[in-house]
């Protein structure tokens, strides 16, 4: 291998960590510009969520720019909306598969969707990260073996090998060593500092969706106002939701 084609090959090595790095700091900025924002809006639709005076109310917020959990409350109100079985629409002839849940089934499965839709939206990018933080030392290490085969090739030259000859051509090479691991580094810890906040986020959506369905299990899975709880006729109130069995509402989401 030539002097020309070793030269060429440490320096792509080095604009390959250069680009490598331009991509980790623009995904550190993005990604710290999407978590900052999907913790302001969580925390801004928390307090209107549970400041609702019922859970009609709840389901009335509408928010201009949605966070994860007024977007899981939307799924969960959504699905609660939607004919199930036994009801009026689906005894009128929408018999089939979408629309063979009970109310909580379908709110635990459209919770559970929209969870995962969350997830990989705040996932994007993290498998860059990583893969940044475990090729960049080897991809300076490459090309540092190529800079010192060039460093011994150009002391065979010069039919020298004095401390002075030697230092400057391996030091050289190990530039691209360095290199790797400065660029590894802002990887790896970007990768596990988002990848906790993954976590933090997917938990947090997890409790509330628990606490969306215990109470939403108060009012028999139904949206509704209290004025429209029936009277029986002996003056008890009768619910709408008298026919839905008890579930467990402890299943995991994640």
């Amino acid at each position: 291998m030539n002097d020309f084609s070793t030269t060429y090959i440490v320096q792509g090595a080095l604009w390959t960590l250069a680009v490598f790095s331009i991509v980790t700091w623009a995904l550190i900025v993005i990604k710290g510009i999407q978590h900052a924002y999907v913790s302001r809006r969580d925390r801004a639709f928390s307090r209107k969520f549970w400041g609702a005076p019922d859970l009609s109310a709840a389901a009335a917020l509408r928010e201009a720019q949605p966070g994860p959990k007024a977007r899981l409350a939307q799924a969960g109100f959504s699905a609660l909306a939607e004919p199930f079985s036994g009801s009026p629409a689906t005894q009128a002839g929408t018999h089939d598969l979408e629309h063979s849940w009970d109310r909580q089934e379908l709110l635990e499965r459209h919770l559970r969707q929209q969870i995962q839709k969350e997830r990989r939206s705040l996932e994007s990018g993290l498998a860059v990260l990583a893969s940044i933080g475990s090729t960049a030392p080897f991809v300076g290490l490459f090309g540092t073996v190529f800079g010192i085969i060039h460093a011994l090739t150009a002391i065979t030259h010069s039919a020298s090998a004095s401390i002075d000859v030697v230092a400057g051509p391996i030091g050289e090479a190990l530039v691209a060593t360095g290199v790797g691991i400065a660029v590894a580094v802002p990887a790896v810890l970007a990768y596990n500092f988002f990848l906790r906040r993954l976590k933090v986020v997917n938990a947090e959506l997890d409790n509330y969706a628990t606490d969306l369905i215990n109470l939403t299990q108060r009012s028999g899975f139904r949206i509704a106002a209290p004025a429209s709880i029936s009277r029986a006729p002996d003056g008890g109130a009768s619910s709408t939701a008298g026919g839905n069995r008890a579930k467990s509402t402890d299943k995991a989401f994640a």
